[in-house]
C-alpha cells in the first residue's frame, strides 16, 4: 500500500491541535507525502502552516489514502461512515485527545511513529466489521447506512415506553416494550451497548447484539447472534407519545412512524483501524474501565 495523500480532520473545535497539526503537515512534506486538510480543520492549524489543498469532510476520503483523525471516538465513527460511504477500503488512524478511547486508541506522542510504521508497511490494522441498515415505509425504501457501532431506536424525550417487533432472519422474537433497543456489532459493545448493560464482545467475534433499553419486561434481557444474521424491527408509533427516532452511530437519526421497517444486518464493508504501536485490546479495556483498580 503506497500512502501519498493523507487526509487529517480533527474534532470540531479542537484548539488543542492547533500545534500538532502544523507539525503533522511539515512532517508528512518532509516525507514527499501530501497533507489534504478538512477545512475546518485547516483553520485550526498555527497560523502560516501550509495546508495545501483543503476539502469537505464529505469529500475527504475519495481524495487520500490514509486518514489522521485527531479528537475522538465520535470524531473517528462520523468519517468511518464517510468512507464507507465512498466504497474505498482507506484505513483510519485515529488520535486520541484526552482520555484513551476505544477506537483511538492512539496517544498524541505515539502519532509520527504510528504514521511511520504505516508509511514503511510494517503497521498492523484492525478489520472491524460494519452495519448496514435499510429503512422502508409503506414498503418503498427510503434511507441507506453503512456504521461501525450501532443502529439504536429510542423514544422522544417526552415519549412513553416504545414498542418494537424484532425479527432474526425472518423469525420473530419478540415484541419489545422499553425505552428503545439497541442494535450493535462487536466493535459497538464497549459503546452504547455497554452503558445500557449488554455484554462486551471482542471485536473479532462475528456477532451482532440485542440489547433492549430499559425494558418495561424485566425477563426480557440482551441476546447475541450470529454476525450472519439480518435483524428487523418494525415501528408501533400510533401518535406523537409513542414516537421513535432511529440513529445510526449517535451521529444522525430521524423520526419513524407506524408501521416503518428497518433491517439491520452485517455490512460487506469493513473498517480498517491503525492499531497502536504496543497496546492491545484487553490493555485499552483494562484502561478504559479501571479493572484491578481500587
Amino acid at each position: 500500500m503506497t500512502i501519498r495523500r493523507v487526509g487529517i480532520v480533527a474534532k470540531h473545535g479542537l484548539v488543542a491541535a492547533s500545534d500538532h497539526l502544523s507539525n503533522l503537515s511539515e512532517w508528512l512534506g518532509a516525507r514527499g507525502v501530501e497533507a489534504v486538510f478538512e477545512r475546518e480543520t485547516a483553520a485550526l492549524a498555527r497560523p502560516g502552516t501550509r495546508t495545501g489543498k483543503t476539502t469537505t469532510r464529505e469529500a475527504l476520503p475519495a481524495d487520500v489514502d490514509l486518514i489522521v483523525v485527531l479528537g475522538g471516538d465520535g470524531t473517528l465513527l462520523s468519517m468511518a461512515a464517510r468512507i464507507a460511504k465512498t466504497g474505498r477500503d482507506i484505513p483510519i488512524l485515529g488520535v486520541n485527545f484526552g482520555s484513551l478511547g476505544f477506537l483511538t486508541e492512539i496517544r498524541i506522542d505515539e502519532l509520527t511513529a504510528s504514521l511511520e510504521s504505516v508509511l514503511n508497511g510494517s503497521a498492523t490494522f484492525d478489520e472491524r466489521a460494519m452495519l448496514a441498515a435499510d429503512a422502508e415505509r409503506r414498503n418503498e425504501h427510503v434511507d441507506s447506512r453503512i456504521v461501525l457501532n450501532d443502529v439504536v431506536f429510542a423514544k422522544a424525550a417526552l415519549s412513553r415506553i416504545i414498542e418494537l417487533s424484532v425479527w432474526v432472519s425472518g423469525e420473530f422474537v419478540t415484541r419489545v416494550k422499553a425505552d428503545g433497543l439497541i442494535i450493535a456489532s462487536a466493535t459497538g459493545s464497549t459503546a452504547y451497548n455497554l452503558a445500557a448493560g449488554g455484554p462486551i464482545v471482542h471485536p473479532m467475534v462475528d456477532a451482532l447484539i440485542l440489547n433492549p433499553i430499559a425494558p418495561h419486561t424485566l425477563t426480557n434481557r440482551p441476546v447475541v447472534i450470529p454476525g450472519n444474521a439480518e435483524v428487523e424491527v418494525r415501528t408501533h408509533a400510533e401518535g406523537p407519545a409513542d414516537e421513535v427516532f432511529v440513529t445510526y452511530d449517535g451521529q444522525s437519526g430521524y423520526p419513524l412512524k407506524q408501521g416503518d421497517v428497518v433491517r439491520v444486518r452485517k455490512s460487506p464493508r469493513t473498517l480498517r483501524i491503525v492499531k497502536a504501536p504496543a497496546r492491545g485490546y484487553f490493555e485499552v479495556l483494562r484502561e478504559k474501565l479501571k479493572w484491578g483498580e481500587r
